[in-house]
């Protein structure tokens, strides 16, 4: 039973990890406004793609738009998108 736990542990830790890479949300204060930003990778073997979402402080949706795969959020850039008035990033 060690060696199952060891196997479902490193599984689990691989999926957190994998999760991690596909996933990504920043914080950010916009004239006195909390907004978060997300992008989500889709891996899609045939249209890979990444999507970018914001919202405000109560969950809604602010804005969304289609990026590519390897787009790089950052605090910067997520603020030019925000300050942009979320226009393609």
């Amino acid at each position: 039973t060690a060696m199952i736990k060891t196997a479902t542990e490193l599984l689990d830790r691989s999926a957190s990890q994998r999760k991690a890479q596909l996933h990504k949300s920043i914080q950010l204060i916009l004239d006195g406004a909390r907004v978060t930003v997300e992008l989500d990778v889709v891996p899609d073997e045939d249209d890979p793609h990444a999507t970018l979402v914001a919202y405000d402080e109560g969950g809604a949706e602010l804005a969304q738009a289609r990026v590519a795969p390897n787009y790089k959020l950052s605090q910067a850039a997520a603020e030019r998108w925000a300050r942009s008035e979320f226009r393609n990033p």
